[in-house]
């Protein structure tokens, strides 16, 4: 079946097989996080983005090959309650927003700079920092070789809008400023959205509401 991005809590996950990388994406917790597996075919290492919630649910998905990291999108503790136990069952290298990191409880080995990347086997994905929702909140792009981009943008943008700034108006404009710059201005609107919970979407999908959002203030 084709690739939908739409998961549920205690669900099956949904797989995005890329021509060298697999996406899968699979739903936990009370929030409705979402958790993606990043699978390099071509090495077969396995990256998780956002270790939220239900270490078992995470586990299972990465299954017997073993995970070589963990990137953890920004400091709320709804995105790191099961890292804990997955760095401890694996021994995975744990990634984060440099401006985040001492908001995690689990060491960061790796802090990130905007325009740091990452490596799972041959794939890079590249770091984009976005302030507002937190300080160092980092959103994730693969410039796929083969296709469009695609971007994991952690709490920072959502079908619909900007993440929560919690009715600070300085930190939403931080934020739209930081995601306008940053993902709308370099990527093209193929570009595909994997957001921290709910499903996904595109850059340009969203991009005609930008206006709107600003108009809004949320």
């Amino acid at each position: 079946m084709a690739y939908s991005g739409q998961v549920t809590v205690g669900g099956a996950p949904d797989v995005h097989e890329l021509s060298d990388l697999i996406i899968s994406k699979v739903a936990v917790g009370p929030m409705n996080n979402n958790a993606y597996l990043l699978r390099c075919r071509a090495t077969g290492e396995q990256l998780l983005i956002d270790a939220a919630e239900e270490p078992a649910t995470l586990l299972d998905l990465v299954g017997a090959d073993g995970l070589a990291s963990v990137v953890t999108t920004h400091r709320h503790g709804d995105h790191w309650q099961a890292l804990r136990a997955v760095v401890d069952a694996t021994g995975a290298r744990t990634y984060a927003g440099r401006d985040d990191a001492e908001g995690i409880p689990v060491p960061t080995d790796v802090p990130v700079d905007d325009l740091g990347t990452v490596e799972v086997g041959r794939i890079t994905l590249t770091a984009r920092h976005l302030v507002g929702h937190t300080p160092g909140s980092i959103a994730l792009v693969y410039d796929d070789p083969h296709g469009h981009p695609h971007v994991f943008t952690g709490d920072c943008l959502f079908p619909g809008g900007v993440g929560n700034t919690h009715d600070d108006p300085a930190a939403f404009t931080s934020l739209l400023d930081g995601v306008t710059a940053r993902l709308f201005d370099q990527l093209p609107d193929e570009t595909w959205v994997y957001p921290g919970h709910g499903d996904d979407t595109t850059l340009g999908a969203e991009r005609p509401h930008l206006a709107e959002w600003r108009a809004r203030g949320w």
